[in-house]
């Protein structure tokens, strides 16, 4: 189990660094004078932009399967060029037409002012799509090659850069979309240099090559459906924001919602580096692989906990993020219901693990998909009955996941038992 640990804690504390800095950026915003706006604005900007970048989330995997070969990684490296090349268009289109301002307005139901800011924040994001892959791709590398101490290093490094930009952007009173997408720009800018001179460095190909004759129909066979995991991901909270932007006093729900689904994203991205966990170690000695999995779910949510029902959350959020004290009291219900998701995340990704690792990525598709369904049809329900707020929401984003682990499950158990 000690090679498990050696391999796992640099990439936990990669998620943490990688998740922090969207906590960064809500401690900034609650510094502006209408700190509920900001908030609020950042979350369906953000929710928008994600629908497209979150299908990059899994590029690192693609890259860590198949990048194994001289042949596997030129194949590699030019369809994550051009798939993300692909993916930034529908987002300029959105960001530089009027119907996609239509259809921002429309889906989310808010006025022309609100939408005005969420459209420039899009302007501003749509080009960091094609940047973000290529750093998964390089990151994939380097976990392919247990590089993961580096990867951490320079994760902290992305971090720091982000972090000075947003203190830096903030003191000279920049507009709040210059200083947020601004510190982001420059992290990814400064974190895809360190990786590109970590390849040529340090990164060394597995000794005995693999995927010699890969072709683009294999890359995309695997692409296409493990991309949709990461759509429907994103498109969960945008589905959850639609229909709590039509409720009473929905900007404070929906900052309140932003900042307690970030924060527990810390843990969730913790629990996501299973996913690398399987592809690089396979799928033998199960046994010591699930107690493994326990034990660090256990810790995870421990950790989780223990912010939500102690006094540290107020340092956290009141004294040192500043958060407004209506977003703060309507984030520790949410944070409560969101100690649920890493044990639920967890188990998705043991079978999430063995379809990748075995390339039957099909069986994610399917459950992200009918999560994103059940999400909708739970939540439109709720609405229609007047129980929609802040804590509903956020037991309807976890009964989504339980449905899309169920799915994932029964994936694999249809292909041969698990044990």
């Amino acid at each position: 189990m000690k090679q498990y640990w050696r391999f796992y804690w640099p990439l936990a504390l990669t998620a943490l660094a990688m998740v922090l800095s969207i906590q960064f950026q809500n401690a900034t915003l609650a510094r502006y004078p209408e700190a509920v706006v900001e908030i609020a604005v950042l979350a369906l900007a953000y929710s928008t932009y994600g629908l497209l970048n979150a299908c990059l989330q899994f590029v690192a995997q693609l890259s860590n399967v198949y990048a194994r070969s001289p042949i596997g990684n030129s194949r590699s490296y030019r369809f994550v060029l051009a798939a993300s090349t692909l993916l930034t268009m529908p987002l300029l289109a959105v960001a530089h037409t009027e119907l996609g301002t239509q259809l921002v307005q429309a889906v989310y139901g808010i006025d022309d002012a609100l939408t005005a800011r969420v459209i420039e924040y899009l302007v501003y994001l749509a080009p960091v799509v094609v940047f973000n892959a290529q750093r998964y791709y390089f990151t994939g590398l380097l976990i392919q090659a247990k590089l993961t101490g580096w990867v951490t290093a320079m994760n902290v490094v992305y971090l720091s850069v982000v972090g000075a930009g947003l203190i830096g952007g903030f003191t000279l009173g920049m507009r709040p979309v210059v200083v947020v997408v601004g510190a982001e720009a420059l992290g990814v800018a400064i974190h895809l240099v360190l990786l590109i001179a970590a390849r040529v460095k340090l990164y060394r190909p597995p000794a005995v090559p693999e995927h010699e004759s890969l072709t683009y129909r294999e890359l995309t066979k695997f692409f296409i459906p493990i991309s949709m995991t990461g759509i429907m991901f994103a498109i969960s909270r945008p589905v959850l924001y639609a229909f709590v932007a039509r409720t009473p006093d929905a900007l404070v729900s929906i900052a309140a919602l932003r900042v307690a689904f970030d924060f527990s994203a810390l843990f969730q991205q913790a629990s996501n580096q299973f996913r690398h966990f399987f592809i690089t170690f396979g799928l033998d000695d199960l046994a010591v692989k699930k107690r493994f999995m326990v034990v660090v779910g256990l810790g995870i949510t421990g950790l989780m906990l223990l912010f939500a029902v102690t006094p540290l959350s107020g340092l956290i959020w009141r004294d040192l993020m500043q958060i407004p004290d209506a977003v703060r009291v309507l984030s520790l219900d949410v944070i409560l219901v969101m100690c649920l998701m890493p044990s639920v995340i967890i188990y998705r990704n043991y079978f999430h693990g063995h379809l990748m690792v075995e390339r039957r990525t099909t069986g994610m598709a399917v459950g992200a998909i009918l999560r994103v369904i059940g999400i909708y049809g739970m939540t439109s329900l709720c609405f229609e009955l007047q129980w929609l707020d802040h804590v509903v929401a956020s037991w309807i984003l976890i009964a989504g996941f339980v449905i899309e682990a169920a799915v994932a499950q029964l994936a694999v158990r249809k292909a041969r038992p698990i044990g």
